[in-house]
């Protein structure tokens, strides 16, 4: 049986875990799952206390995209009834960021569908940011575009941007089966420009998409390797229309697992629990607190998410306080 408070402790004096580790915290006993969240909560614990990062999301331009990943309701080859509508107005954008600040929500997410942006879908990102920044001085705000070119980088981060959020999604090997119209290394592309436009680089993974234990692992150790800020972990919410829906491999239990291994390769980032938690972790959504120090509020891009008073209640309920504090590159050590 492995000792996980010993290897929580190994991995604070900086060890990385082997492969073998990494795939007996996945494969662990159902009954280990107690000691195994302790443990993770210990690595979380010394770096964000009990903060938690409340995150929202505005959906500014959904479905008309030409890209055909499998998991995606919005994409080309999807069936799924969505409400679809081009770029959103500066106004609503903005109408968005002050919503989220009446939730307390310190991270602001604005993301389009489609390959990459326009000119003019750039153009209304940047001057929307510069208005959200003279009425929210202290709020992070995140864009989520797509393929990104260095010089719309510079631009996003001249207008204010904090963070850009590109998803890796799935490992390297399991790309294919994903998506075939663009490569696992245009995504890595994007996030290294983001990088070096001097954005804080947020990409993460979704979890559920008939990957393997090892292709779970790539993912965590891809992210280490990219240095990324934040690592949102979606759970697969399977949409009738897509080419995964139907899917249905996930567990609470097994989960609560995946985010303990990313907590563990990548103890010192902010992990937000991402899309998917509702109907994936069920009832045991609060024990994904203890792994994860971020979670996003209100709803998702074509999925509803929980009502903000019922996790404003488990954040009061479980302890755990609402992090205001501006974006920092690094996490303050507790």
């Amino acid at each position: 049986m492995t000792n996980y408070d010993t290897l929580a402790k190994r991995v604070l004096e900086g060890h990385q875990l082997t492969d073998k580790e990494a795939i007996s915290v996945l494969d662990s006993p159902d009954d280990d799952l107690l000691p195994l969240l302790h443990a993770a909560y210990t690595i979380r614990k010394h770096y964000y206390g009990n903060k938690v990062k409340l995150n929202m999301i505005m959906n500014t331009k959904s479905g008309l995209c030409p890209e055909n990943c499998g998991y995606c309701a919005q994409s080309i080859i999807s069936k799924a009834p969505i409400e679809k509508y081009s770029m959103m107005k500066k106004e609503e954008i903005v109408a968005g960021a002050t919503r989220a600040a009446e939730l307390n929500a310190g991270t602001y997410c604005i993301v389009a569908s489609g390959r990459g942006p326009v000119n003019r879908e750039l153009e209304i990102v940047i001057d929307s940011v510069k208005e959200i920044k003279s009425k929210h001085e202290h709020m992070t705000v995140c864009a989520c575009l797509g393929l990104l070119k260095p010089e719309q980088a510079s631009r996003l981060k001249e207008a204010g941007v904090d963070r850009y959020n590109h998803n890796i999604n799935t490992s390297a090997e399991h790309h294919e089966s994903i998506t075939t119209s663009h490569t696992y290394n245009d995504r890595v592309n994007t996030v290294n420009i983001v990088k070096q436009s001097g954005i804080s680089p947020c990409s993460g993974v979704i979890i559920g998409m008939r990957e393997t234990q090892q292709d779970v692992v790539s993912m965590a150790r891809s992210l280490y390797a990219m240095d990324t800020d934040s690592i949102p972990i979606n759970f697969l919410h399977a949409v009738d229309g897509t080419p995964l829906g139907g899917t249905d491999e996930l567990t609470p239990f097994y989960c609560l697992k995946v985010l303990c291994l990313f907590r563990f390769i990548n103890p010192s980032k902010e992990i937000r629990i991402s899309g998917g938690r509702e109907v994936n972790l069920r009832s045991l959504q609060p024990f994904g607190l203890y792994p994860a120090n971020s979670i996003f509020i209100g709803d998702y891009l074509t999925t509803n998410g929980q009502e903000s008073d019922k996790d404003f209640q488990t954040l009061k309920d479980m302890g755990f306080e609402v992090d205001l504090e501006p974006l920092a590159k690094e996490p303050i050590t507790v």
